[in-house]
């Protein structure tokens, strides 16, 4: 049942960053930082920015690269690292890799050439447990390293697991990886007890070739898994989002290759519009779409800030004095998890005081001591503040936060924690009285392409400086 074939070599491409081989990005890991930021607070934003296209799509679209030996391509592709990681994992698997142009590149996995994934990408991020359905499809069996990611709470894999087990896979689970093999995945009713993403995506991957139909129940339905569902379908899936957030795949003997655009990062439009709102400035975000940030613009127009629709974007700019507002995080269509950190940033510019209640992982919040010492008002409660009950009631979990305002920020030393963390450090120091200096950008490069450039496009007082040359060991990876 396993392919077997010799090394592959990698094509060479345009650019310095093409995959040269197995293994490529796991020396990489704890990465370093490529320089530190200073950041002269005071000036608003303005300008054009355009969006790049959506980290959390693109890495799952690589992935599902795997479920055919033949090539795909995939358009406005962030150069960010992130993907080289994930680029690096799939050439490890025997993936060709050829970058076609600046944000262009086209992958083929002919023959996996090792279905075990090397456990130096363990607690890297959360993209080798995705890889267990297409290996099983190919070959039958899978390693792969237990997944990592921000430190913003457990993110437990046994849905992935229990739903994997319906299908008909074997698992192992070790200290540090999971081992899976199959004599073939069959189609099964699994009902998710949480809609989580990174499950659905698993379900999806590992049913759009097994045995009969899937039926997945309480899916998640974000746009990042009807982007990876497009992709899917142009491949030759069968698969049906119904009423109720229920997923129906029907299994197909193989797939083709496809080329897709991914769709446009709507945490990185969420982001901007965030800065451009607190610094008191306008910003175009090239590239963003509506009907992906909807639920952010209400909550964005709520507190003060506004927007406006052009045919090549959006706009965002403040209409009024800034004002208290409560949020809640949610599944989609919801408000974004992810969209948290830079509102709690906006909210400190606001009169009153707001409330977040976090609803989708119990320890995102960490950040917040760092804006307390910068002298923003945060408090954190173990109650779910402003909104219903959640999972994580009496269970001790600081998951909401009042945010009194507005209070002035002033210049900090700062040390990003995690990806998203990074660009609410950001915003605040934008704020902020005085330079700032933001160790940890090795975080938020993983995620936001040339945030430096794009910045400093729109006026901010950014610079960078080389980082020390001994660096601390990071707390956590970025997601």
């Amino acid at each position: 049942m396993r392919e077997t074939g010799s090394g592959l070599t990698t094509p060479a491409g345009s650019g310095d960053s093409t995959v040269s081989g197995p293994g490529a990005a796991a020396g990489r890991h704890p990465f370093p930082d490529p320089h530190w930021y200073t950041i002269a607070g005071g000036a608003p934003l303005t300008g054009s920015v355009e969006v790049s296209g959506a980290k959390n799509s693109v890495t799952k679209l690589l992935v599902a690269t795997l479920l055919t030996p033949e090539p795909c391509t995939l358009t406005r592709v962030p150069r960010i690292v992130e993907v080289d990681v994930v680029l690096g994992m799939l050439a490890e698997l025997g993936t060709q890799v050829e970058w076609l142009d600046a944000q262009t590149v086209r992958v083929a996995t002919p023959t996996i050439v090792d279905a075990s994934l090397s456990e130096a990408y363990s607690g890297v991020n959360r993209i080798p447990i995705l890889m267990m359905g297409p290996l099983l499809h190919r070959v039958g069996e899978a390693v792969v390293p237990l997944p990592g990611g921000c430190r913003i709470g457990k993110r437990p894999v046994d849905f992935h697991l229990v739903g994997l087990r319906a299908m008909g896979a074997e698992i192992i689970e070790q200290l540090r990886s999971v081992e899976v093999k199959t004599l073939g995945l069959h189609g099964a009713q699994v009902t998710l007890p949480f809609p989580s993403v990174g499950a659905t995506e698993n379900l999806l991957l590992a049913a759009v070739r097994a045995k009969g139909t899937t039926v997945i129940s309480n899916a998640a339905v974000e746009p990042e898994i009807i982007d990876l569902i497009l992709f899917l379908q142009q491949m030759g899936a069968l698969v049906d989002v119904e009423v109720d957030r229920t997923i129906v795949v029907q299994g197909v003997e193989s797939l083709h290759g496809a080329h897709h655009a991914p769709i446009p990062d709507r945490i990185e439009v969420a982001s901007f519009a965030a800065a451009a709102v607190a610094t008191n400035g306008r910003v175009d975000v090239v590239g963003a779409r509506q009907e992906h940030v909807a639920t952010f613009l209400n909550h964005l127009r709520r507190l003060g800030g506004e927007f406006e629709v052009s045919q090549h974007g959006l706009t965002f700019y403040r209409a009024r004095e800034l004002t208290a507002t409560h949020v809640q995080t949610d599944v989609h269509p919801g408000y974004m998890t992810d969209w948290q950190q830079p509102l709690t940033v906006l909210l400190t510019q606001a009169k009153g005081a707001s409330v977040i209640h976090e609803t989708i992982y119990e320890d995102r919040f960490g950040y917040t001591r760092q804006l307390n010492e910068m002298g923003a008002d945060i408090a954190l409660s173990t109650s779910c503040l402003g909104g219903k009950a959640c999972r994580f009631a009496s269970r001790d979990f600081e998951h909401s936060a009042v945010v009194s305002g507005p209070t002035p920020l002033r210049a900090a030393d700062l040390e990003i924690p995690d990806l998203r963390a990074g660009f609410a450090y950001v915003m605040a120091a934008l704020v902020a009285e005085g330079s700032s200096l933001i160790r940890g950008t090795r975080f938020l490069e993983r995620g936001y392409e040339d945030p430096v450039g794009k910045l400093r496009s729109i006026g901010a007082l950014i610079e960078t400086r080389p980082a020390d040359a001994v660096q601390p060991t990071p707390p956590a990876t970025a997601s």
